[in-house]
């Protein structure tokens, strides 16, 4: 029997995911009021797997990360939303966490942040891009999404942010060839979202300069290190993504794209 006191919506995007997706509804199946999912045109098994979770399945086309995130957030009803991904899942322990915060009689926050474990290569981080904690859990009431093409954002009514223990697991490459084209992939939305926000690359030196910044920042700020040699090519992956964006946008702002 539920004692919960606030009810949950879980949003997901999906495509193609599915090797991925049922590890990412068995955390939640228990924890939501009702699942919404928005495949963009799945080949696979997907959509099949979902059903068999939820009835609330939509296929669509692809308008980017930001907007088919927005059209979930405004398909869900409850009072809270989680906005989860298909290669995440939560562990028993944010599980516990998000059950006991939905029994509370009043919750004093407006919005969540879940601690990030990057899993890839057999190994889940402690440090380096797993040293933060993503804003994920948010009352449903006057939320939105940024319509980023990528690296959208969750907008909370509220600023009153607190932090749930346990950790959002992020399985975030199959394999290295996975990893490298999911890379190049972001790099290259990214250089469209600043070229068609204005920002300005300031030459390739700079996106030299940029990218060193970024492996200093994850694997010796970030404590990268500690994660060993996977923790090690994690950083140089990212360090590469961010030169490839800027370089993108320095050959978007000279025509040569």
């Amino acid at each position: 029997m539920s004692l919960k006191k606030h009810s949950l919506s879980v949003i997901v995007i999906t495509k193609n995911e599915a090797d991925r997706i049922t590890r990412c509804l068995e955390s939640v199946k228990n924890i939501a009021d009702e699942i919404i999912v928005f495949d963009s045109g799945s080949t696979d098994d997907t959509v099949a797997i979902c059903k068999e979770y939820t009835e609330h399945v939509h296929i669509t086309d692809w308008p980017g990360f930001g907007k088919q995130k927005q059209r979930a957030l405004e398909r869900a009803t409850c009072d809270w939303v989680l906005s989860i991904d298909a290669d995440e899942a939560l562990d028993e322990k944010m599980q516990s966490e998000l059950l006991a915060l939905l029994t509370q009689a009043t919750i004093g926050n407006d919005a969540y942040k879940l601690p990030w474990g990057v899993t890839i290569h057999g190994k889940t981080l402690k440090y380096g891009r797993s040293a933060r904690a993503v804003l994920r859990l948010f009352k449903r009431e006057g939320a939105a999404f940024s319509l980023d093409e990528v690296h959208e954002k969750v907008i909370p009514k509220g600023n009153k942010i607190g932090k749930l223990k346990g950790v959002l697991l992020h399985y975030t490459h199959r394999d290295f060839k996975h990893g490298l084209d999911k890379s190049a992939q972001y790099a290259w939305l990214g250089s469209q979202k600043y070229y068609r926000k204005g920002k300005k690359s300031h030459g390739l030196f700079l996106a030299l300069l940029r990218s060193m910044w970024v492996f200093f920042h994850i694997y010796i700020l970030r404590l990268g290190i500690l994660d060993g040699s996977i923790g090690f090519l994690v950083a140089m992956r990212y360090a590469h993504g961010n030169f490839n964006k800027y370089a993108g946008l320095w050959l978007l702002e000279n025509n040569r794209a």
